[in-house]
């Protein structure tokens, strides 16, 4: 802002109708943010909607500040005032009043941030300090008690900010540079506000320093505004990096338990019907959804295979830890000869004693080939759809409550003998879940793939049907499906 001495900068006053133009534009902009910010209702607990409302606050306040100053440039000097006054004060406009700052009335509004602005001039032949009534109120001084000399002012300063005002000064005085900084000050009543202060030297006719003149502005809110915008921003940032962190653990841990196996696997060699397995994960829509669904197919010692499917509630690595110890335990009891019911009912004591509570749900089938007799068990979970010459339907479950949702519960095992050619589906709830607790379209579109999976090689080409069918869908959860078929023996 040029001093007024200097006549090769003469003022030029805007044209009338281009700062309405601008006033109108700046009040239509202010009015879609606010309108944004308060559709904004802000979560504290989410730091990305902290951060995005911390921004419309922010761009409400700049605003703000925008439409005053254009309201006062619209305005002009005050009939009643001078820019010089008798006594050498160079007086500039100060705020419009709250709730009219684009020229028209408008409702109070709180936590606005249309700053003070005040002037001032240190005459350095006279001593003589002019301040505007504006300044006095920045620095909550009485005006009684008169402006302060340059001397004083580092008094109301922060001890760390007393350099950065003595440099500006300085060089102001000394160098006759224009000064533009900020510093902190504590007012009188105690209150801390932050001022930016620019002004330039104020030369004689002999081109010496014969005073300095500066305009001191408030913008404490303004300030506090954009502090909170970085803080809610590195907040999120540093949320985003929790999240993609505990995303990579909780994919390696998936990896690392599920079957490292691809395409088929032939299992029960030493039967008449062997099986031939393949199976699928189908992450959530949400690709930071890692959850605990896992699928797994063992050879056991016995000769019999083991079959399992299941899920987990919630997600992220404390899901996926979880479901590695499942299945982990699941794997073992296994080994061990425990069949299925018995075996739900462990894993419904494992999580109920478990460091991290969870409900799961799980199917556990136990395949021998001999016999050709499937023993499966169930733990709230969706029941095998068994395929039998392009015909398909729902096995009848056996008695069994989700995993961890009651202590000492009984399961219940039933037992399905399987034919060469057979194939089964057993896939988690997250494939077919529809909109309600009745909703079966799902199961029903898996079982109207029938004729498709009739005509499949192997079992990996009725994963892929079935994939192709249920995997571009936008799911809320993640779901695993396994395709076991019943190979004819050559």
């Amino acid at each position: 802002m040029p001093s007024h001495l200097f006549a090769d900068r003469p003022a030029q006053p805007p044209e009338p109708g281009a700062v309405d133009a601008l006033i109108s534009q700046t009040r239509r902009l202010r009015g879609e943010v606010d309108a944004v910010r308060r559709d904004a209702v802000a979560d504290e607990d989410d730091p990305q909607q902290r951060w995005q409302r911390a921004l419309c606050d922010l761009a409400v306040h700049q605003l703000d500040d925008l439409g005053a100053h254009l309201g006062q440039l619209r305005a002009g000097v005050p009939a009643s005032a001078s820019l010089v006054d008798a006594a050498g004060e160079i007086d500039v406009p100060v705020d419009t009043a709250p709730g009219t700052a684009y020229g028209v009335a408008a409702p109070p509004r709180t936590g606005s941030l249309l700053s003070r602005v005040g002037s001032a001039e240190w005459n350095l032949l006279t001593d003589e300090v002019s301040w505007s009534d504006e300044l006095f109120q920045i620095f909550g001084r009485l005006r009684e008690s008169g402006p302060m000399s340059l001397d004083e002012m580092p008094t109301m300063v922060f001890a760390e900010d007393q350099p950065v005002l003595q440099s500006m000064v300085t060089d102001c005085l000394i160098d006759g540079k224009p000064i533009d900084g900020e510093f902190r000050i504590v007012r009188t009543d105690g209150r801390v506000r932050t001022v930016h202060m620019t002004g330039e030297p104020v030369l004689d006719t002999d081109g010496c320093t014969a005073s300095m003149w500066a305009v001191l502005r408030d913008v404490s809110e303004l300030r506090r505004s954009e502090r909170t915008v970085r803080e809610s921003r590195d907040s999120l940032e540093r949320s985003r990096h929790i999240e993609l962190t505990e995303r990579r653990v909780a994919v390696e841990l998936q990896e690392a338990v599920l079957p490292p196996w691809r395409g088929s696997l032939r299992f029960a060699h030493d039967g008449p019907a062997p099986l031939d397995v393949a199976a699928h994960y189908l992450p959530a829509a949400s690709t930071g959804l890692i959850g605990g669904d896992w699928y797994d197919a063992l050879a056991l010692p016995d000769g019999d295979a083991l079959l399992t499917v299941g899920d987990l509630t919630g997600h992220g690595v404390a899901a996926t830890s979880s479901m590695a110890m499942l299945l982990g335990a699941l794997r073992g009891m296994a080994v061990a000869g425990i069949r299925p019911a018995a075996l739900m009912g462990h894993l419904n004591q494992l999580l109920e004693t478990s460091g991290q509570p969870a409900l799961g749900s799980a199917m556990c089938c136990r395949y021998d080939p001999v016999a050709q007799t499937l023993a499966w068990a169930q733990a709230g979970h969706p029941a095998p759809l068994l395929f039998r010459d392009g015909t398909g339907h729902t096995l009848r479950r056996p008695e069994g409550v989700l995993l961890g949702a009651t202590t000492g519960a009984a399961y219940g095992e039933a037992e399905t003998r399987l034919l060469p050619g057979d194939l089964l589906v057993l896939h988690t709830d997250g494939l077919t879940r529809g909109t309600g607790a009745d909703d079966d379209t799902g199961t029903r579109r898996l079982l109207a793939l029938g004729p498709r999976l009739a005509e499949a090689r192997d079992a990996q080409d009725g994963v892929r049907a079935v994939v192709e069918e249920f995997g571009e869908e936008s799911r809320e959860d993640d779901a695993c499906v396994m395709v076991v078929r019943v190979a004819r023996r050559a």
